[in-house]
């Protein structure tokens, strides 16, 4: 069963003889995980890549605990963003993204730049992401613009969910990639490797990539499939 086939027989009420099974890359984890936490029920089991169970609402990213220039905080105030992209056609914003995102260390802006102009034109794409690649991310982009990816998660992250002690009692499964930025997230190493995480996902396993970046899914098909 697909996910729009899972919610529809939510939105419905009908009954649902499948179980979804829910996969989540970076923020794309938070919506599996309220669908598991609120509709049980309804999935077999919630894989996220990149990113952890983390609890919704306004202290899922404490800003105040990052780094001035940290580009989440960049791009949750509204035009920002729009302003630093729009210096560049979208093939360029998205080879500067993919760039900058696969390197183990977050991208923090100076006083003086904004994201983009952290990265430096002489820097090939990775390996694993050809041109070919790039010309059919920017194609789709082209089309949809930056707004939505924006709203969604940077500028939703604190909205409210209503849920006031969720806990996900099904099997989940987290991959990370050991060459992750989001392993130097204040506090996030830890609470994954110390199993902290498991207070909230009882039956987490996690599997490490140790050659993995943030896109360990792009970068290491086969072993994440597998």
């Amino acid at each position: 069963m697909s996910f729009v086939e899972l919610e529809v027989c939510v939105i419905e009420g009908k009954k649902c003889e499948e179980r979804a099974f829910l996969i989540g890359k970076d923020f794309g984890a938070l919506p599996a995980y309220l669908v598991a936490a609120v509709y049980p029920e309804k999935v077999a089991s919630v894989i996220t890549l990149g990113i952890p169970f983390m609890t919704p609402g306004p202290s899922v990213v404490q800003n105040h605990l990052l780094p001035k220039g940290f580009y989440i905080t960049r791009w949750q105030e509204p035009g920002r963003a729009e302003a630093d992209f729009g210096r560049f056609d979208v093939k360029s914003v998205i080879r500067n993204i993919y760039i900058l995102f696969s390197k183990s260390e977050i991208p923090v802006a100076g006083d003086d730049q904004e994201i983009m102009d952290l990265f430096n034109p002489s820097t090939p794409l990775p390996s694993w992401f050809s041109e070919e690649d790039l010309t059919v991310y920017a194609s789709l982009y082209e089309k949809s613009g930056f707004r939505f990816a924006l709203q969604v998660p940077y500028r939703s992250l604190t909205k409210e969910s209503g849920l006031t002690d969720p806990k996900i009692n099904v099997p989940a499964l987290l991959i990370m990639g050991e060459q992750d930025y989001c392993f130097k997230f204040p506090g996030m190493e830890d609470y994954i490797r110390s199993g902290v995480v498991k207070n909230f996902v009882p039956e987490l396993e996690t599997i490490y990539i140790p050659e993995g970046s943030h896109f360990v899914h792009e970068q290491f098909p086969e072993k994440v499939n597998k």
